[in-house]
């Protein structure tokens, strides 16, 4: 084969890409993970100060617990640290690759050792099966996995590549889904106007680990999660516009990994319109993650936390008030004078003489 030349025109910026990641790290690493590692870079690069979880789905359209999980592949082998917040929320990311000497002095035991660490780790991330030419004539001989790439075709208006049938079947064959599962996946997502078959297999992904696999039990999920959204619009009063991707994973996140109920999450919503005067997810969240430190379960417990704290705060205003006030009433702010009233008597019979 010929050599290929590199060439590159108009770079306006760049990013610095250490050798080493590319050399040791990057060949045995999953592509979404590089890609979220390298965005990382990017920040870090422009002096970003800071990104969130949901900023990171949102960009790559992936879950949360997708950029998690590569965040914390990342952490396995040594690449960046994570640091936590009393919630268990990720609030710091320090970026830290070893000295490539160091590397270089890897046992080969110890480093495949390494490797096989970090695929039982992450086992869970579920990775595509290398079909084979045969296998895949096989599949395309089925009537019902022709008739989902033709629905899926006609849905996305353009021809599958391989990657597209390979993800396709990953969801037939893998993840055991039917094809009326399939084409209500496809269905919803581009009616939400998701066209991206990444987006889709997070959704996809999603199902499998709540075991969804009929159209009516992925229809009741959707139902949940449209009638969640829908109460915490109308509990900030938002109207004329949906949710953004963000806005619903963090719904999800406090009925999910909070499960808080509802009638608590309204609550968040009204004290942060009365503190704020607007609608605001992040003052919320930060309400209904201190009731979570707190163990609060039900609106009960709220009353509790509340009549303790102004319990406390009242005990706080009267020892600030026991320090400005001595025992006899008097306020001993000022120097107190003291009257010859004997004096001012005659004074005061002088003067009216």
């Amino acid at each position: 084969m010929a050599d290929i030349t590199l060439n590159g025109s108009g770079l306006l910026s760049s990013t610095c890409v250490p050798n080493i990641f590319i050399d040791k790290y990057m060949t045995s690493a999953n592509g979404e993970y590089i890609k979220i590692y390298l965005y990382l870079l990017r920040c870090m690069d422009q002096n970003k100060p800071a990104c969130s979880i949901s900023e990171l789905a949102d960009i790559f359209e992936h879950t949360e617990k997708d950029v998690l999980r590569a965040l914390l592949y990342w952490e396995k082998v040594q690449l960046l640290h994570l640091e936590y917040n009393a919630g268990h929320e990720v609030t710091g990311i320090s970026l830290n690759l070893p000295e490539y000497k160091a590397i270089k002095t890897y046992d080969p035991d110890h480093e495949e050792k390494l490797k096989e660490d970090v695929a039982e780790t992450f086992s869970e991330t579920h990775s595509k099966e290398q079909y084979t030419l045969d296998q895949l004539d096989r599949f395309l001989d089925e009537e019902s996995v022709q008739e989902i790439l033709f629905i899926t075709e006609n849905y996305l208006g353009r021809t599958l590549n391989p990657t597209d049938i390979r993800t396709i079947l990953y969801w037939y064959d893998e993840l055991h889904f039917s094809t009326d599962l399939i084409e209500y996946l496809i269905e919803t997502c581009i009616s939400n106007g998701h066209t991206s078959l990444r987006y889709m297999e997070k959704i996809a992904l999603s199902w499998a680990e709540k075991n969804i696999h009929t159209v009516e039990e992925a229809k009741k999920d959707r139902m949940t999660h449209q009638k969640d959204a829908y109460a915490v619009m109308n509990a900030f009063g938002i109207n004329g516009r949906n949710l953004i991707s963000s806005e619903i994973q963090t719904i999800q996140k406090w009925t999910g990994s909070y499960a808080f109920s509802m009638d608590i999450i309204k609550e968040a919503c009204r004290r942060t319109i009365q503190a704020t005067g607007k609608p605001s997810f992040e003052y919320a969240d930060s309400i209904l993650a201190n009731w979570l430190k707190q163990q609060v379960h039900t609106l009960s417990d709220i009353v509790k936390l509340d009549s303790a704290h102004k319990k406390a705060r009242t005990a706080a205003k009267s020892s600030g008030a026991s320090k400005t006030v001595s025992p006899g009433g008097r306020f001993n702010n000022f120097p107190q004078r003291t009257y010859n009233y004997d004096q001012l008597e005659k004074q005061l019979l002088n003067t009216t003489r």
